[in-house]
Protein backbone atom coordinates (compact mmCIF):
# COMPACT_ATOMS: atom_id res chain seq x y z
CA UNK A 1 0.00 0.00 0.00
CA UNK A 2 2.79 2.28 0.50
CA UNK A 3 4.50 1.58 -2.47
CA UNK A 4 1.56 2.47 -4.29
CA UNK A 5 0.83 5.72 -2.68
CA UNK A 6 4.01 6.40 -2.99
CA UNK A 7 4.33 6.06 -6.62
CA UNK A 8 0.56 7.83 -6.43
CA UNK A 9 2.12 10.54 -5.35
CA UNK A 10 5.20 11.38 -8.14
CA UNK A 11 3.09 10.52 -10.80
CA UNK A 12 0.27 12.85 -9.32
CA UNK A 13 3.51 15.76 -8.20
CA UNK A 14 5.04 14.89 -12.57
CA UNK A 15 1.83 15.79 -14.20
CA UNK A 16 1.00 19.08 -11.86
CA UNK A 17 4.36 20.03 -12.99
CA UNK A 18 3.52 19.53 -16.47
CA UNK A 19 0.40 21.12 -16.53
CA UNK A 20 1.87 23.96 -14.72
CA UNK A 21 4.79 24.38 -17.23
CA UNK A 22 4.57 27.19 -19.82
CA UNK A 23 6.33 26.69 -22.73
CA UNK A 24 7.76 29.44 -24.66
CA UNK A 25 6.88 30.04 -28.67
CA UNK A 26 10.92 28.89 -29.38
CA UNK A 27 10.37 25.64 -26.93
CA UNK A 28 7.25 24.77 -28.69
CA UNK A 29 8.49 25.42 -32.36
CA UNK A 30 11.50 22.47 -31.27
CA UNK A 31 9.16 20.48 -29.75
CA UNK A 32 7.31 19.78 -32.79
CA UNK A 33 10.39 19.35 -35.12
CA UNK A 34 11.72 15.92 -35.84
CA UNK A 35 14.52 14.90 -33.69
CA UNK A 36 16.15 12.04 -35.31
CA UNK A 37 20.24 12.06 -35.12
CA UNK A 38 21.99 10.77 -38.06
CA UNK A 39 25.44 11.84 -37.16
CA UNK A 40 25.26 11.58 -33.22
CA UNK A 41 27.04 12.25 -30.92
CA UNK A 42 26.25 15.62 -32.79
CA UNK A 43 22.27 16.83 -33.16
CA UNK A 44 21.96 18.11 -36.59
CA UNK A 45 19.92 16.14 -39.03
CA UNK A 46 18.21 16.53 -42.41
CA UNK A 47 14.70 16.68 -43.39
CA UNK A 48 15.01 13.11 -44.81
CA UNK A 49 17.11 11.89 -42.22
CA UNK A 50 19.68 10.92 -44.52
CA UNK A 51 22.95 11.58 -45.50
CA UNK A 52 23.32 14.38 -48.50
CA UNK A 53 24.75 14.12 -51.39
CA UNK A 54 28.11 16.81 -51.46
CA UNK A 55 27.25 17.41 -55.09
CA UNK A 56 23.46 19.27 -54.20
CA UNK A 57 25.85 21.78 -52.44
CA UNK A 58 27.40 24.75 -54.56
CA UNK A 59 30.55 26.36 -53.45
CA UNK A 60 30.35 29.30 -51.89
CA UNK A 61 32.12 30.72 -54.98
CA UNK A 62 28.84 30.08 -56.86
CA UNK A 63 27.10 32.21 -54.67
CA UNK A 64 29.68 34.80 -55.04
CA UNK A 65 28.83 35.42 -58.23
CA UNK A 66 25.68 37.14 -57.91
CA UNK A 67 26.10 37.87 -54.26
CA UNK A 68 29.47 39.46 -54.80
CA UNK A 69 29.46 42.45 -51.53
CA UNK A 70 28.03 39.52 -49.02
CA UNK A 71 30.62 36.83 -49.98
CA UNK A 72 33.48 39.35 -50.34
CA UNK A 73 32.41 40.04 -46.53
CA UNK A 74 32.02 36.30 -45.56
CA UNK A 75 34.98 35.20 -47.58
CA UNK A 76 37.46 36.51 -43.82
CA UNK A 77 35.40 36.05 -41.54
CA UNK A 78 35.65 33.30 -38.42
CA UNK A 79 32.47 31.37 -40.45
CA UNK A 80 34.30 30.73 -43.60
CA UNK A 81 37.55 30.11 -41.44
CA UNK A 82 35.64 27.96 -39.08
CA UNK A 83 37.55 24.39 -41.11
CA UNK A 84 40.75 25.83 -41.53
CA UNK A 85 41.14 27.44 -37.86
CA UNK A 86 44.71 25.74 -36.85
CA UNK A 87 44.51 25.96 -33.33
CA UNK A 88 40.75 24.09 -34.30
CA UNK A 89 42.48 21.58 -36.38
CA UNK A 90 44.86 20.73 -33.82
CA UNK A 91 42.64 20.48 -30.97
CA UNK A 92 40.14 18.55 -32.88
CA UNK A 93 43.38 15.80 -33.70
CA UNK A 94 43.60 15.76 -30.12
CA UNK A 95 40.68 15.08 -29.11
CA UNK A 96 39.55 12.23 -31.95
CA UNK A 97 43.13 10.26 -31.14
CA UNK A 98 42.23 10.67 -27.61
CA UNK A 99 38.61 9.48 -27.34
CA UNK A 100 39.11 6.62 -30.35
CA UNK A 101 36.74 8.79 -32.86
CA UNK A 102 34.45 8.61 -30.50
CA UNK A 103 33.86 12.83 -30.90
CA UNK A 104 34.65 12.87 -34.62
CA UNK A 105 30.96 14.37 -35.45
CA UNK A 106 30.37 16.22 -32.95
CA UNK A 107 33.68 18.38 -33.25
CA UNK A 108 32.60 19.10 -36.82
CA UNK A 109 28.98 19.39 -37.24
CA UNK A 110 29.78 23.22 -36.31
CA UNK A 111 32.96 24.13 -38.00
CA UNK A 112 31.98 22.36 -41.01
CA UNK A 113 28.02 21.33 -41.40
CA UNK A 114 27.98 20.41 -45.00
CA UNK A 115 31.35 18.30 -44.03
CA UNK A 116 29.34 16.68 -41.44
CA UNK A 117 25.76 15.97 -43.49
CA UNK A 118 27.46 14.99 -46.46
CA UNK A 119 29.40 11.97 -45.03
CA UNK A 120 32.67 13.15 -45.31
CA UNK A 121 33.93 13.24 -41.85
CA UNK A 122 35.83 10.09 -40.63
CA UNK A 123 38.85 10.31 -38.54
CA UNK A 124 40.90 10.23 -40.90
CA UNK A 125 39.63 13.67 -41.89
CA UNK A 126 40.05 15.09 -38.64
CA UNK A 127 43.42 13.83 -37.91
CA UNK A 128 44.60 15.91 -40.90
CA UNK A 129 47.09 18.99 -40.34
CA UNK A 130 45.47 21.91 -42.58
CA UNK A 131 47.82 22.37 -45.66
CA UNK A 132 49.13 19.24 -46.09
CA UNK A 133 49.39 17.24 -49.57
CA UNK A 134 46.35 14.49 -49.37
CA UNK A 135 43.92 17.20 -47.51
CA UNK A 136 40.11 16.99 -47.26
CA UNK A 137 39.36 21.02 -47.96
CA UNK A 138 35.99 20.93 -46.48
CA UNK A 139 34.08 24.18 -46.33
CA UNK A 140 33.36 26.27 -43.22
CA UNK A 141 30.42 27.55 -41.56
CA UNK A 142 29.54 28.87 -45.37
CA UNK A 143 26.14 30.25 -47.85
CA UNK A 144 24.85 26.91 -48.25
CA UNK A 145 25.32 25.87 -44.05
CA UNK A 146 23.23 28.32 -43.58
CA UNK A 147 20.52 29.34 -46.07
CA UNK A 148 19.13 25.68 -46.11
CA UNK A 149 18.72 25.51 -42.44
CA UNK A 150 14.92 24.63 -41.73
CA UNK A 151 14.31 24.14 -38.64
CA UNK A 152 16.37 23.65 -35.20
CA UNK A 153 14.86 20.66 -32.54
CA UNK A 154 17.57 22.15 -29.67
CA UNK A 155 19.29 24.88 -28.21
CA UNK A 156 22.89 22.76 -28.28
CA UNK A 157 24.89 20.87 -30.18
CA UNK A 158 24.36 21.87 -33.52
CA UNK A 159 20.52 21.10 -33.16
CA UNK A 160 19.47 22.21 -36.83
CA UNK A 161 17.89 21.11 -39.69
CA UNK A 162 19.04 21.47 -43.28
CA UNK A 163 16.81 20.83 -46.07
CA UNK A 164 17.73 18.08 -48.47
CA UNK A 165 17.36 19.33 -52.06
CA UNK A 166 14.70 17.69 -53.59
CA UNK A 167 13.94 18.47 -57.36
CA UNK A 168 16.34 19.93 -60.02
CA UNK A 169 15.62 23.74 -58.21
CA UNK A 170 17.11 24.27 -54.84
CA UNK A 171 15.34 26.17 -52.22
CA UNK A 172 17.06 28.89 -49.94
CA UNK A 173 15.91 30.60 -46.81
CA UNK A 174 16.76 33.93 -45.74
CA UNK A 175 15.29 36.71 -43.45
CA UNK A 176 14.09 38.80 -46.95
CA UNK A 177 9.96 38.03 -48.35
CA UNK A 178 10.90 39.75 -51.32
CA UNK A 179 13.67 38.33 -52.80
CA UNK A 180 13.73 36.42 -55.85
CA UNK A 181 16.27 34.97 -58.04
CA UNK A 182 16.91 33.28 -61.44
CA UNK A 183 18.56 30.61 -60.12
CA UNK A 184 16.80 29.14 -56.84
CA UNK A 185 13.44 29.52 -55.25
CA UNK A 186 13.21 31.89 -52.20
CA UNK A 187 11.21 31.46 -49.12
CA UNK A 188 11.22 34.13 -45.80
CA UNK A 189 12.35 32.32 -42.82
CA UNK A 190 11.45 34.06 -39.44
CA UNK A 191 14.37 31.90 -37.55
CA UNK A 192 16.97 33.34 -39.60
CA UNK A 193 16.12 36.64 -37.95
CA UNK A 194 16.24 35.19 -33.95
CA UNK A 195 19.03 34.77 -31.73
CA UNK A 196 17.44 30.93 -31.64
CA UNK A 197 19.28 30.54 -35.49
CA UNK A 198 22.88 31.01 -33.68
CA UNK A 199 21.91 29.22 -30.60
CA UNK A 200 22.38 25.83 -32.33
CA UNK A 201 25.58 26.47 -32.15
CA UNK A 202 27.05 28.61 -29.67
CA UNK A 203 25.49 26.71 -26.88
CA UNK A 204 27.29 23.31 -26.32
CA UNK A 205 27.42 20.95 -23.62
CA UNK A 206 29.99 17.65 -23.16
CA UNK A 207 28.17 15.05 -26.06
CA UNK A 208 28.54 12.35 -22.90
CA UNK A 209 28.48 14.00 -19.55
CA UNK A 210 26.13 16.95 -20.18
CA UNK A 211 28.59 19.28 -18.52
CA UNK A 212 27.55 23.06 -19.82
CA UNK A 213 30.95 23.64 -21.72
CA UNK A 214 29.74 26.98 -23.85
CA UNK A 215 26.72 29.21 -23.04
CA UNK A 216 26.84 32.08 -25.40
CA UNK A 217 23.13 31.75 -26.54
CA UNK A 218 21.84 31.40 -22.82
CA UNK A 219 23.79 34.31 -21.12
CA UNK A 220 22.26 36.68 -24.41
CA UNK A 221 18.84 34.69 -23.16
CA UNK A 222 19.60 35.89 -19.54
CA UNK A 223 20.09 39.10 -20.25
CA UNK A 224 17.93 41.96 -20.69
CA UNK A 225 18.90 42.07 -24.57
CA UNK A 226 16.70 39.90 -24.85
CA UNK A 227 14.13 41.61 -23.16
CA UNK A 228 14.68 44.79 -24.82
CA UNK A 229 14.25 42.75 -27.98
CA UNK A 230 17.92 43.01 -29.19
CA UNK A 231 19.53 39.76 -31.43
CA UNK A 232 22.37 38.46 -31.98
CA UNK A 233 22.39 39.48 -35.80
CA UNK A 234 21.72 43.07 -34.55
CA UNK A 235 25.37 43.39 -32.71
CA UNK A 236 27.37 40.46 -35.61
CA UNK A 237 25.56 41.11 -38.44
CA UNK A 238 24.85 44.88 -38.36
CA UNK A 239 22.69 46.15 -41.51
CA UNK A 240 24.86 47.90 -44.12
CA UNK A 241 23.88 50.00 -47.21
CA UNK A 242 24.04 47.91 -50.24
CA UNK A 243 23.20 44.79 -52.57
CA UNK A 244 22.18 41.17 -51.48
CA UNK A 245 22.54 40.50 -55.37
CA UNK A 246 24.14 42.17 -58.60
CA UNK A 247 20.19 41.76 -59.58
CA UNK A 248 18.48 43.35 -56.42
CA UNK A 249 17.34 46.11 -54.85
CA UNK A 250 19.81 49.09 -53.04
CA UNK A 251 18.35 48.67 -49.85
CA UNK A 252 19.38 50.32 -46.18
CA UNK A 253 19.53 47.45 -43.83
CA UNK A 254 21.71 44.50 -45.93
CA UNK A 255 22.40 42.37 -43.17
CA UNK A 256 26.67 42.49 -43.17
CA UNK A 257 28.12 39.55 -43.22
CA UNK A 258 31.72 39.91 -41.85
CA UNK A 259 30.33 38.31 -38.70
CA UNK A 260 32.00 40.49 -36.55
CA UNK A 261 33.85 38.58 -33.94
CA UNK A 262 36.69 38.53 -31.37
CA UNK A 263 39.41 36.34 -32.77
CA UNK A 264 41.80 39.13 -34.15
CA UNK A 265 44.75 36.09 -33.70
CA UNK A 266 42.98 33.96 -36.61
CA UNK A 267 42.51 37.09 -38.48
CA UNK A 268 46.21 38.05 -38.13
CA UNK A 269 47.25 34.72 -38.91
CA UNK A 270 45.34 34.23 -42.67
CA UNK A 271 46.08 38.01 -43.21
CA UNK A 272 42.83 39.14 -42.85
CA UNK A 273 43.83 42.51 -41.31
CA UNK A 274 40.90 44.54 -42.09
CA UNK A 275 38.68 41.79 -40.60
CA UNK A 276 40.84 41.97 -37.52
CA UNK A 277 40.23 45.70 -37.38
CA UNK A 278 36.51 45.48 -37.18
CA UNK A 279 37.01 43.03 -34.26
CA UNK A 280 39.01 45.58 -31.86
CA UNK A 281 36.66 48.39 -32.76
CA UNK A 282 33.96 45.93 -31.78
CA UNK A 283 36.14 44.59 -28.86
CA UNK A 284 36.06 48.49 -27.84
CA UNK A 285 32.34 48.95 -27.59
CA UNK A 286 32.58 45.72 -25.27
CA UNK A 287 33.36 47.20 -21.72
CA UNK A 288 34.37 50.36 -19.98
CA UNK A 289 37.21 50.88 -16.71
CA UNK A 290 36.14 53.07 -13.79
CA UNK A 291 38.30 54.28 -10.94
CA UNK A 292 36.42 54.34 -8.06
CA UNK A 293 39.34 55.55 -5.38
CA UNK A 294 42.49 56.69 -6.21
CA UNK A 295 45.06 56.48 -3.88
CA UNK A 296 45.09 60.26 -1.75
CA UNK A 297 48.13 61.29 -0.67
CA UNK A 298 49.92 57.89 0.02
CA UNK A 299 53.16 58.67 1.57
CA UNK A 300 56.46 57.06 0.66
CA UNK A 301 57.07 54.27 2.80
CA UNK A 302 53.37 53.55 3.66
CA UNK A 303 50.77 51.08 2.11
CA UNK A 304 47.93 52.89 0.16
CA UNK A 305 45.48 51.16 -2.23
CA UNK A 306 42.84 52.14 -5.42
CA UNK A 307 40.03 50.93 -6.44
CA UNK A 308 38.87 50.18 -10.14
CA UNK A 309 35.23 49.13 -11.67
CA UNK A 310 35.00 46.90 -14.68
CA UNK A 311 32.19 47.08 -16.86
CA UNK A 312 30.34 45.02 -19.44
CA UNK A 313 28.66 47.50 -21.21
CA UNK A 314 28.00 46.48 -25.06
CA UNK A 315 28.49 42.61 -24.94
CA UNK A 316 25.20 40.89 -25.02
CA UNK A 317 26.66 37.54 -23.51
CA UNK A 318 29.45 37.24 -20.77
CA UNK A 319 32.59 38.93 -20.83
CA UNK A 320 34.61 36.74 -22.67
CA UNK A 321 32.44 34.01 -23.90
CA UNK A 322 32.71 30.82 -26.08
CA UNK A 323 35.84 29.03 -26.12
CA UNK A 324 36.55 28.74 -22.41
CA UNK A 325 40.08 26.93 -22.36
CA UNK A 326 41.44 29.83 -23.64
CA UNK A 327 39.18 33.02 -23.57
CA UNK A 328 40.39 35.83 -20.91
CA UNK A 329 40.16 38.94 -20.57
CA UNK A 330 41.79 40.47 -17.42
CA UNK A 331 43.54 44.03 -15.89
CA UNK A 332 46.68 44.83 -16.27
CA UNK A 333 48.08 47.03 -14.01
CA UNK A 334 51.47 49.25 -14.20
CA UNK A 335 52.40 52.57 -11.47
CA UNK A 336 55.18 54.19 -12.31
CA UNK A 337 56.48 57.40 -10.80
CA UNK A 338 58.04 60.61 -12.03
CA UNK A 339 61.07 58.56 -13.57
CA UNK A 340 59.28 55.82 -15.18
CA UNK A 341 60.44 53.45 -12.82
CA UNK A 342 57.52 50.87 -11.90
CA UNK A 343 56.22 51.26 -8.45
CA UNK A 344 53.45 48.62 -8.75
CA UNK A 345 52.54 45.71 -11.61
CA UNK A 346 49.86 42.94 -12.14
CA UNK A 347 48.51 41.43 -14.63
CA UNK A 348 51.48 40.83 -16.76
CA UNK A 349 52.31 37.54 -18.92
CA UNK A 350 54.82 35.47 -18.02
CA UNK A 351 55.97 32.15 -19.69
CA UNK A 352 52.54 32.95 -22.54
CA UNK A 353 50.48 33.25 -19.57
CA UNK A 354 48.94 35.93 -17.41
CA UNK A 355 50.56 36.12 -14.13
CA UNK A 356 50.22 34.11 -10.89
CA UNK A 357 47.68 37.13 -9.08
CA UNK A 358 46.01 38.43 -12.05
CA UNK A 359 42.38 40.01 -11.94
CA UNK A 360 41.15 38.33 -14.60
CA UNK A 361 37.45 36.91 -15.98
CA UNK A 362 37.31 33.49 -17.33
CA UNK A 363 36.04 30.29 -16.89
CA UNK A 364 37.97 27.32 -14.95
CA UNK A 365 37.03 23.95 -16.06
CA UNK A 366 37.84 21.01 -13.85
CA UNK A 367 38.18 16.87 -14.70
CA UNK A 368 37.18 13.92 -12.15
CA UNK A 369 39.85 14.35 -9.53
CA UNK A 370 38.99 18.39 -9.51
CA UNK A 371 42.44 19.31 -11.60
CA UNK A 372 42.04 22.27 -13.63
CA UNK A 373 41.67 21.21 -17.85
CA UNK A 374 43.09 23.88 -20.45
CA UNK A 375 43.81 21.47 -23.33
CA UNK A 376 42.00 18.06 -23.11
CA UNK A 377 38.40 19.41 -23.04
CA UNK A 378 36.94 16.43 -23.52
CA UNK A 379 37.45 15.06 -19.89
CA UNK A 380 35.91 18.01 -18.29
CA UNK A 381 33.49 16.86 -16.08
CA UNK A 382 32.57 19.75 -14.14
CA UNK A 383 33.05 23.97 -14.07
CA UNK A 384 35.35 25.01 -11.14
CA UNK A 385 34.90 28.80 -11.25
CA UNK A 386 33.24 31.21 -13.33
CA UNK A 387 33.63 34.72 -12.47
CA UNK A 388 33.44 36.44 -16.23
CA UNK A 389 31.24 39.57 -16.50
CA UNK A 390 27.51 39.91 -16.95
CA UNK A 391 26.01 41.30 -19.71
CA UNK A 392 25.41 45.07 -17.50
CA UNK A 393 27.41 43.83 -14.57
CA UNK A 394 30.53 44.53 -13.61
CA UNK A 395 33.10 43.95 -11.08
CA UNK A 396 34.87 45.96 -8.42
CA UNK A 397 38.98 44.95 -7.92
CA UNK A 398 40.74 46.67 -5.18
CA UNK A 399 44.53 46.84 -5.10
CA UNK A 400 46.87 47.79 -2.31
CA UNK A 401 50.80 48.52 -2.26
CA UNK A 402 53.59 50.19 -0.47
CA UNK A 403 55.10 53.03 -2.02
CA UNK A 404 58.39 52.98 -2.21
CA UNK A 405 60.40 55.56 -0.74
CA UNK A 406 62.37 56.26 -3.38
CA UNK A 407 59.38 56.86 -5.72
CA UNK A 408 59.34 60.54 -7.06
CA UNK A 409 56.03 62.35 -7.27
CA UNK A 410 53.55 62.31 -8.92
CA UNK A 411 52.77 58.94 -9.78
CA UNK A 412 50.97 57.46 -13.27
CA UNK A 413 48.43 54.48 -12.61
CA UNK A 414 48.27 53.17 -16.25
CA UNK A 415 45.06 50.40 -15.97
CA UNK A 416 44.21 48.44 -18.97
CA UNK A 417 41.87 45.93 -19.62
CA UNK A 418 43.05 42.88 -21.86
CA UNK A 419 41.70 40.24 -24.11
CA UNK A 420 43.14 37.19 -25.82
CA UNK A 421 41.56 34.59 -27.34
CA UNK A 422 43.62 32.05 -25.99
CA UNK A 423 46.94 32.35 -24.23
CA UNK A 424 50.47 32.02 -26.10
CA UNK A 425 50.84 28.91 -24.03
CA UNK A 426 48.17 27.03 -25.44
CA UNK A 427 48.85 28.01 -28.84
CA UNK A 428 52.49 26.93 -28.19
CA UNK A 429 51.25 23.80 -26.81
CA UNK A 430 49.00 23.00 -29.93
CA UNK A 431 50.65 24.23 -32.70
CA UNK A 432 54.61 24.30 -31.51
CA UNK A 433 56.37 27.48 -29.88
CA UNK A 434 56.17 30.23 -32.28
CA UNK A 435 53.72 28.88 -35.13
CA UNK A 436 51.27 31.89 -34.19
CA UNK A 437 51.37 35.24 -32.54
CA UNK A 438 48.74 35.46 -29.94
CA UNK A 439 46.97 39.25 -30.57
CA UNK A 440 46.96 41.11 -26.91
CA UNK A 441 43.75 43.44 -27.58
CA UNK A 442 43.23 46.32 -24.82
CA UNK A 443 39.28 46.48 -24.66
CA UNK A 444 39.36 49.65 -22.18
CA UNK A 445 42.12 51.88 -20.63
CA UNK A 446 42.25 54.56 -18.07
CA UNK A 447 45.36 56.85 -16.72
CA UNK A 448 45.22 58.68 -13.53
CA UNK A 449 47.90 61.18 -11.97
CA UNK A 450 48.41 60.68 -8.27
CA UNK A 451 50.28 63.69 -5.83
CA UNK A 452 52.79 61.99 -3.30
CA UNK A 453 51.99 63.24 0.48
CA UNK A 454 54.56 66.10 0.99
CA UNK A 455 56.79 64.97 4.09
CA UNK A 456 57.65 67.48 6.43
CA UNK A 457 61.27 66.61 7.44
CA UNK A 458 61.65 67.64 11.78
CA UNK A 459 63.29 70.54 12.76
CA UNK A 460 66.20 70.78 13.39
CA UNK A 461 67.61 72.22 16.65
CA UNK A 462 69.63 75.39 17.03
CA UNK A 463 73.19 75.95 18.69
CA UNK A 464 73.67 78.37 20.78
Amino acid sequence: MKLFLSTFWILTTLLSSALAYSATAIENRTASTATSQPFPPHRATTTTGKEIDHKNFDDAQVCGSCHGEIYEEWQTSMMARAWEDPLYRALLNKASIATDGAVDNFCTGCHTPIGLLSGQINSDVNRQAPGTENELHLPGVDCEACHNMSAINGLENGAYVLNAQIGDRPLKLGSRSDAVSPYHDTEYSDLHTRSEFCGTCHNVSHPFNQVPIERTYDEWYESTYRTDGVECQDCHMKPVKGKAAIMGPEREDRASHHFASANTTIMQYFGDHKQADRARSLLATAAELELLEAPSNPIPGERTHFSLRVKNTGAGHKLPTGFPEGREVWLDITLTDASGKIVYSSGKITKGKTEPGTRNYKVHLGDDDGKEVDIEVWTVSRILSDNRLLPKGYADERYEFVVPEWASAPLTLDAKLRYWPFSQAIADHLLGEGEIEVQIETIAELTKEIALATVQSPPVAMRD
